[in-house]
């Protein structure tokens, strides 16, 4: 029989700091929730997919016929700074950290990250970057120097008003948010992995989560840096990068774009990690070559810090320089094609089926492959004085980061989304979801490579008639609204999955790792006893051995368990006062904002979190089960 209630309660370790139960609403605001934030980090990036989408829908409007006026010239620019801008920084970084969230403690048997608190501080940090960025629509003109803010462009004689100060100081807060994040990740891979998982026993997910925060801890400080310096440039007449008074342009260039290609792998490889796991659970078989895939990902992450000046060709290094980083340009492809190979030869074989997470992973592998070619094209220097600035690298672009990401992405969603809601979407819709973005996509990107050989540059509201480039900019426009009744299908997916979606039980898919040992949804806890890994694929192995779950490394104990606190989105919100008072120049509130903040960590420091304690008894009585 199960103890009573206030017998529980009463016991020796349960602290007086047991949470009480909140509204949902409070309950998320104050949540260090590993996957509450996850939950939160993801619908952060689906809103700023979806919003980047509209932006990019203006766009082909616009670009539908020639000389067309359904935009402003000033407005387009508007638009696809803020497209590039929402779908790069507040869609795809947000869908990184959502998944990383709400799996990579699950797949290492954790009961929660290393640093809880500041794992709350990068989300609403994150959360009031992307804010602050996106309201420079409703105080005038919105940033308009494209997502790479290239100088001079982006400085006030020549882009006058507030737009680029609210790109440049919402980057640097959301970027804040990011190498929190970061930090957090490394030190909970490494540091708190469930007995007997050695670093080659992690699952591919965790190991593209690992080499991408590090990547984030080294790629985002020279953003920050030359974010720094472009705000002294704009908001205190700094020179920097001004040559009329003896700056250097091509300084930011070099400081962005040293942060701007690591960041391509920073999405790609958590997508990568997502279709590791889908293509090995769906073909019934273990990745082929793991120990293979795990060096590809850390040469990938090494050699994307040396390839950033094929971004700046066309700037006049010289032959060597061009040379050199050419070849490490195309040096590149290699552990990305040790990646491809080992995914068809995993699928070889195997007993593949074709349930929507495997679908987009299926059409992931031509698409980023296509990517992956026009890549190896725009490597090659004298090439790329040609397809410089033309539609062709718009396409190279979209087809690496929407046929990489995006499709690894909504793979992820699809897979995971059983576990961490306890309900299977519609097959029918997720295939139809999965066809008309593949569909849509290739026929908007496809064509953009015929429109740059044929000379269409980039960023241009218009074009003239009769030049061969009307054909081209119709399909594209046509198959951005085929992906946009994608993203609707998705929505009425999700709507479908809560409102009539089958319960999805622990192992929906018969996978292979530990989270599929877990309850679904996941209890706060995750794990009632931390388990045993005796080698890759634990829960596999189990299965192999005739059990259903992973033998347990521990007796049932008291679970320690971090309390909610409103802290960090109260810190959140005294940087956002203090952002916006700078851009305005209102010292007053500058400060404010800041003395929020030092309160508030002033306050965290001197009222340590005791935490509370879930015992056996209460995670039975959760259950109905006896004591």
């Amino acid at each position: 029989m199960a103890k009573p209630l206030e017998e529980v309660l009463s016991h020796p370790v349960h602290t007086a700091t047991a949470p009480r139960k909140r509204f949902w609403l409070l309950d998320y605001l104050s949540t260090v929730d590993h996957k509450k934030i996850g939950l939160m980090y993801a619908l952060i990036g689906v809103f700023y997919l979806i919003v980047g989408g509209i932006e990019a829908l203006l766009m082909r409007v616009q670009l539908f016929s020639p000389n067309n006026h359904f935009v402003s010239y000033p407005l387009f620019n508007q638009l696809f700074t803020m497209h590039g801008t929402n779908m790069i920084f507040f869609a795809a970084m947000p869908l990184i950290f959502g998944l990383m969230n709400l799996v990579v403690p699950l797949q290492i048997g954790a009961r929660d990250v290393a640093f809880p608190f500041m794992n709350a501080v990068s989300l609403w940090f994150t959360f009031v970057g992307a804010l602050l960025v996106n309201i420079s629509w409703f105080f005038g003109d919105a940033p308009s120097a494209g997502w790479f803010a290239y100088a001079p462009i982006g400085l006030n004689q020549f882009n006058p008003g507030h737009g680029m100060d609210f790109f440049i100081v919402g980057l640097q807060i959301a970027g804040f948010g990011s190498l929190m994040g970061a930090i957090n990740f490394i030190a909970t891979i490494l540091n708190m992995r469930a007995p007997g998982m050695t670093l080659l026993r992690m699952p591919l997910f965790t190991w593209t989560s690992l080499v991408a925060s590090g990547l984030i801890l080294f790629a985002f400080p020279p953003l920050t840096v030359g974010l720094f310096l472009y705000m002294f440039d704009r908001l205190f007449g700094g020179h920097f990068f001004d040559a009329a008074m003896g700056g250097n342009p091509v300084l930011w260039s070099h400081l962005f774009w040293i942060f701007g290609h690591p960041e391509v792998y920073i999405v790609a490889l958590p997508a990568f990690g997502v279709i590791s796991e889908v293509v090995a659970t769906f073909s019934r078989k273990r990745i082929f070559g793991y120990t293979s895939m795990v060096f590809a990902t850390v040469l990938i992450g090494f050699i994307g810090f040396m390839v950033w000046v094929h971004h700046m060709f066309t700037v006049g290094f010289g032959a060597m320089a061009d040379s050199i980083f050419a070849i490490a340009t195309m040096l590149i492809g290699i552990p990305t094609g040790i990646k491809v190979f080992n995914w068809l030869f995993t699928m070889w074989g195997g007993q593949i089926r074709f349930k929507t997470p495997m679908m987009f992973a299926l059409g992931f592998l031509p698409t980023f492959v296509l990517g992956g070619i026009t890549g190896v094209m725009l490597s090659a220097a004298p090439a790329d004085y040609q397809y410089h600035g033309s539609y062709f690298v718009v396409a190279h672009f979209h087809y690496v980061l929407i046929g990489g990401v995006v499709f690894g992405f909504f793979a992820g969603l699809y897979y995971w989304f059983p576990k961490v809601t306890g309900r299977l979407m519609h097959e029918g819709l997720g295939h139809l979801n999965f066809w008309f973005m593949f569909i849509g996509f290739h026929l908007t990107f496809f064509p953009m490579h015929f429109a740059g050989l044929y000379g269409m540059p980039r960023r241009v509201p218009t074009y003239n008639a009769g030049v061969g480039l009307e054909i081209w900019n119709q399909l594209s426009t046509i198959g951005a609204f085929v992906m946009a009744v994608s993203i609707v299908l998705f929505a009425m997916n999700v709507a479908y999955a809560f409102i009539r979606g089958e319960k999805a039980g622990n192992d929906p898919w018969d996978a292979r790792t530990l989270e599929w040992t877990l309850p679904s949804p996941v209890p706060e806890y995750n794990f009632a006893q931390t388990p045993l890994v005796r080698g890759l694929d634990p829960l596999w192995m189990a299965k192999e051995e005739g059990k259903t779950t992973v033998t347990p490394a521990e007796p049932p104990g008291p679970i320690h368990m971090p309390s909610n606190s409103y802290l960090p989105m109260v810190m959140a919100v005294g940087l956002f006062i203090a952002g916006l008072a700078a851009i305005y120049h209102r010292l007053f509130f500058i400060v404010l904002g800041l003395e929020v903040i030092a309160l508030a960590m002033f306050y965290h420091s001197l009222n340590d979190d005791e935490g509370y304690h879930v015992l056996p008894e209460e995670r039975a009585l959760a259950k109905g089960e006896g004591a």
